[in-house]
């Protein structure tokens, strides 16, 4: 039987965890659950009959009475469950077999398996979280990092959503009120002093900004920060790269042009992740193919957050290039061999080291952790990381910016709430309160199975 996965009188099934490991969890949940779980369940205490937030051990047993697997069933009541319905948990041994006997057997008592992300969608549907915590879920799944993992888990906390709230409260008391200055029109009544109405519009728009501007460092601490690692040909780009990563992931030659094409390779460092590119030499080449390695090395160069000029000391020069506002640019004179390293206080000398010898690498990293500045960052600190969040965030901030203006020049009240009301619009689509089935697909649609 087909059905349409945001149906959700379905009970779905999936598993949670992944196989191969001692154990693995398998999530039923929905209207049918426990029952589904009581027909395959054979233990001292039927499911039907126990209360939620209890485990229960016994066996998963065959129609005919041939045990398939000894298992450990968590069970969860309605309302009081992750998705709101009744839902079970079942730890079985973590057999391929098993596993698939297990969601073959559910699926013929009625259960229909999960879609990615369906468990956390219904979580949604059913007001346990908004959208931004729903999508926290997956970046906590994902996180990489230390720094990832806590950005995450505040934002699955609900800290994020608390902020957005507040300002949505704020500017819906303000709409209300504007919206009643038009029923007494005639009477010339003002029940939004306009003095307190644009104190609190200039208030929300500072936050509104914090946040967008929050995006630049949230972005780098989820999907790592990108250093592209530009130089001449032959000043040990690679050698470098290799270093820092800890793994010969670039391949290392006395031949000038060895590179042609981008590197990736990745590293943490005191809790985040750098994502190092190594890129071919810069130099004029008749070689086409040398030629368009020399292409991405300026698209990478585009895209990066830090530029790590690196020329050798037998060259300790370094070609112009252009670094962008939003760019860190550190400099390194490599193949000093032996030699005592560039004091790491003066930010601006380039730094001394010996790729090849494994020589002033701790300080390149002090230096590369530095250009990333979270010192002002906490456990709670919210910190955007979304690029939906980010784009609706600047369509709200320009909202506010026109709702300011209006205020300015003395606009009637209905132009001034419509702004404010589109501001609401957009804070509402980081939340999940305006929102379309488009978007929700596209959301949960990258979500794990099981979640």
């Amino acid at each position: 039987m087909s059905l349409h996965h945001y149906d959700t009188d379905t009970t779905i099934v999936a598993p949670a965890t992944a196989t191969g490991g001692a154990v693995v969890v398998v999530r039923m949940s929905g209207p049918q659950a426990i029952t589904i779980a009581d027909n395959l369940y054979n233990g001292r205490t039927k499911l039907s009959e126990a209360k939620g937030y209890t485990l229960h051990y016994g066996d998963i047993v065959y129609s005919n009475g041939e045990i398939l697997d000894d298992v450990v069933v968590a069970l969860f009541r309605a309302p009081h469950s992750y998705t709101g319905d009744d839902t079970v948990e079942v730890t079985l041994h973590g057999s391929e077999y098993i596993v698939s006997e297990f969601l073959r057997l559910a699926v013929e008592q009625g259960a229909v398996m999960a879609t990615p992300g369906e468990f956390t969608r219904r979580a949604f549907l059913a007001g346990k979280m908004d959208l931004s915590r729903a999508e926290a879920v997956a970046d906590i799944i994902a996180s990489d990092s230390q720094w990832s993992h806590n950005v995450a888990s505040t934002q699955m906390r609900g800290s994020y959503s608390e902020r957005l709230s507040t300002m949505r409260d704020q500017l819906l008391k303000l709409c209300s009120l504007l919206e009643l200055e038009l029923d007494f029109s005639e009477e010339d009544v003002e029940f939004a002093n306009r003095t307190e109405l644009h104190k609190m519009l200039k208030s929300i728009a500072a936050e509104v900004t914090a946040l967008k501007s929050s995006f630049a460092l949230g972005n780098a601490l989820k999907n790592g920060v990108t250093v592209a690692i530009i130089g001449e040909p032959n000043v040990g780009k690679s050698t470098l790269l290799n270093a820092l990563v800890e793994d010969d992931r670039a391949m290392v030659s006395d031949i000038a042009g060895t590179t042609r094409d981008t590197i990736e390779a990745t590293t943490i460092i005191d809790g985040i992740r750098y994502r190092f590119i190594d890129t071919a030499g810069l130099r004029t080449t008749d070689d086409k193919l040398e030629q368009m390695g020399i292409d991405r090395t300026y698209r990478a160069m585009e895209n990066a957050q830090i530029i790590l000029h690196v020329a050798a000391l037998d060259n300790p020069t370094f070609e112009e290039v252009t670094i962008l506002p939003h760019q860190k640019y550190l400099r390194v004179i490599n193949k000093v061999d032996h030699k005592t390293n560039a004091p790491i206080a003066d930010d601006d000398a380039p730094l001394s080291l010996s790729a090849k010898y494994n020589e002033g690498i701790a300080s390149l990293r002090l230096r590369l952790r530095a250009c990333t500045d979270t010192q002002h960052l906490n456990s709670s600190s919210v910190v955007v990381t979304n690029m939906r969040h980010y784009t609706a965030l600047t369509k709200a901030l320009e909202s506010l910016e026109m709702a300011l203006r209006a205020m300015e020049m003395n606009f009637p009240s209905d132009l001034l709430s419509e702004d404010i009301r589109q501001t609401l619009h957009h804070l509402g689509e980081i939340t999940g309160d305006i929102t379309s089935e488009d978007i929700l697909q596209t959301i949960f649609s990258k979500f794990c199975i099981g979640k």
